[in-house]
């Protein structure tokens, strides 16, 4: 069984204010963003099986507007998530049920981009690219090949890069 894992980026929040960064809502920008995402990647991913959403303001709130486009069977807000780096990110994905054919995460950068990048299999363009960090918005698509439980480094292929069209 092939999976599909969806790293993506929350869309375009406000400036922290006084509520603190957790709190930060999307911007009018990103609520636009992530409306023209969802279409885009219900054309990649079909439908989900499990969201991990990070537990801040602006993930929830882009991943309500993106999955109005999106059958998902589960999801799951995680407090965890909201600031895990790349390594503590991959170990949630180890502990996936291996029944689970897609799952998005809906998170932050630089964990979005650098977990994609140590997942990647080959240095190429797209490698070079996200090394840099992702934009707001943006959807690593990577092909993973074995079962989540063996998901480590350069196990997954970076399929492609999606984001809204402007």
């Amino acid at each position: 069984m092939s999976r599909t894992l969806v790293l993506l980026r929350h869309a375009k929040a406000e400036p922290e204010g006084d509520l603190g960064d957790a709190l930060r809502p999307l911007a009018a920008k990103g609520r636009k963003q992530a409306g023209k995402l969802g279409p885009r990647l219900a054309e990649v991913t079909g439908a989900v099986d499990l969201a991990l959403v990070s537990s801040a303001l602006r993930t929830t709130e882009t991943f309500k507007l993106v999955s109005q486009h999106l059958s998902v069977r589960e999801q799951q807000v995680s407090e965890e998530l909201y600031r895990a780096s790349p390594r503590q990110l991959l170990s949630m994905l180890q502990a996936v049920d291996a029944d689970a054919a897609t799952v998005l995460v809906v998170g932050h950068e630089p964990t979005m981009s650098g977990l994609a990048y140590l997942l990647h299999d080959t240095r190429d363009d797209l490698a070079q690219q996200v090394s840099l960090g992702i934009p707001t918005a943006a959807a690593c698509v990577i092909d993973v090949p074995t079962p989540w439980a063996e998901l480590d480094r350069s196990t997954a292929h970076l399929a492609q890069l999606v984001r809204p069209q402007d």
